[in-house]
């Protein structure tokens, strides 16, 4: 994809764009989320709520390995569409080059670090005596399938900046349809229990990383070349900040689920509803959210190309009318998942599997008041990958930073002993946090608005294209 061929993403219709690029990275992230709630929704049913509650356990790591894939993927995308803009080339194959590398260094150390961590690590994300066999046997296998899913994750990102959105969700979508398929074969009529499901899962990561391998000999703005994997630190720290935003959201995902997860068992076992119950809950209550998130980051991130071209070409007038039109669109997400979780809070806690009259009282609960803000949720967050978009990475950080570690820790942490609210205190803790950092949402884009015009862009653009071409003629 040359200048004159990228030239439709600053003269085609914004709407029209933003369906062509945002519907399959909705699905892509949708499938994806869809891997582990799909093993819950049949352990629920096949093994029961302790075997629920031990992928709750198990999934942090996936989530540390997702933050890592999507620092280097997305940072490397949004590099990627910026050089797009300013039609530069060399700087286009060797950030795609080096982010490969990334992928496969830090998938090693994922491997040896959780190999070697494994107790420590179960035991932090809240495995009591009642699941903890459950929680061993899922880890072992998922363990295997952690550098595919990393891969994975972080060339998606890539390919859709590439152009292809809808080959990133094709090659998701197949591994997902795998794993559903062997899902139900491995727990009912193999009768594999949770090992069963955990095969099943990294069946269809490796497929998908297969098919996303395969995409990079048919690439469209960029060619690959022996030079493109030669590490090159100017490209990296260059590219590397972008994606800070997307590793923080997640690894701030992990903080509060590990602060969480200890806190409902310990506040839980001095409750009617025991230790096992709130962790459980809480636990398919934030596979519910992650679902609305994907089709909120699925928008953001299918206008990111969107957005770094025409800002990379200088347009900012139309920069500030595909935010106009995402925030739209965010808001009907966030009415959609406001009305299902406050209305029909049973019938999606039943998906999971049928459990006593205490637990799904404790699920009512949940699902009320830890989701009563989604949609503050889904606008701060859409925000916050827009500002990623337009290189503002200590913009977007700040503000995935303030809501899901700086307010939700805490919170999870002293509402408990407010009021005597015990058990039922963390999960006032999303409600706050919401609120607060909306407001600080509102002011960033705000002043990011007011900090644009096109010939201060331009100017931005063209000194960082030159520093760029520097440190590559340095190597």
């Amino acid at each position: 994809m040359n200048e004159q061929a990228n030239r439709y993403l600053e003269e085609t219709p914004i709407t029209k764009l933003m369906l062509k690029f945002s519907i399959p990275c909705i699905l892509s992230l949708l499938v994806s989320s869809l891997y582990n709630i799909v093993d819950q929704i049949f352990i629920g049913h096949a093994v029961g709520y302790l075997g629920n509650g031990a992928t709750n356990v198990v999934f942090p790591i996936t989530v540390i390995a997702l933050a890592a894939a999507l620092m280097i993927g997305d940072g490397c995308a949004a590099f990627l569409s910026l050089c797009q803009g300013k039609n530069d080339q060399e700087s286009s194959h060797r950030s795609v080059g080096n982010a490969i590398v990334l992928f496969i260094a830090v998938s090693i150390v994922f491997l040896l670090v959780f190999y070697f961590g494994r107790e420590g690590i179960l035991t932090v994300f809240g495995a009591t005596e009642n699941n903890i066999e459950y929680a061993r046997a899922y880890f072992d296998i998922i363990l295997i399938g952690i550098p595919f899913y990393v891969f994975t994750n972080g060339i998606n990102s890539v390919i859709r900046a590439d152009g292809s959105p809808q080959f990133a969700m094709i090659s998701t979508l197949i591994g997902c349809i795998l794993n559903v398929i062997l899902d139900p074969i491995a727990l009912f009529v193999l009768g594999w229990g949770v090992e069963g499901a955990a095969l099943a899962t990294i069946i269809g990561q490796i497929v998908s990383a297969v098919l996303g391998a395969g995409y990079l000999f048919h690439t469209k703005s960029f060619k690959l070349k022996k030079e493109s994997f030669r590490l090159n630190f100017s490209i990296i720290g260059h590219f590397l900040p972008l994606g800070i935003s997307s590793l923080l959201t997640q690894l701030s995902i992990v903080v509060v689920m590990g602060v969480m997860n200890s806190t409902l068992v310990a506040y839980g076992a001095q409750s009617r509803f025991g230790a096992d119950i709130p962790m459980t809950v809480v636990g398919i209550v934030m596979k519910v959210f992650q679902i609305v998130i994907a089709f909120v980051v699925g928008i953001a991130a299918g206008c990111q190309p969107i957005v770094g071209y025409n800002y990379g070409a200088g347009k900012t007038d139309r920069v500030k009318n595909i935010y106009r039109n995402m925030i739209i669109a965010e808001l009907a997400v966030g009415v959609i998942g406001t009305i299902a979780v406050e209305i029909f809070p049973m019938q999606l806690i039943g998906i999971f599997g049928s459990e006593s009259d205490l637990y799904n009282e404790f699920a009512v609960y949940a699902f009320r008041i830890y989701l009563g803000t989604l949609i503050l949720c889904c606008i701060q967050k859409a925000t916050s990958i827009f500002l990623q978009s337009l290189g503002r990475p200590v913009m977007s950080m700040s503000l995935s930073l303030l809501r899901d570690f700086i307010l939700m820790v805490p919170l999870v942490l002293a509402l408990p002993n407010i009021g005597g609210l015990g058990v039922m205190g963390p999960l006032f803790s999303a409600p706050i946090a919401d609120v607060i950092s909306i407001v600080a949402a509102a002011l960033m884009i705000a002043a990011a608005f007011r900090q644009m015009n096109p010939a201060d862009t331009k100017q931005k653009v063209t000194s960082a294209g030159k520093a760029l071409k520097k440190g590559v003629s340095a190597v």
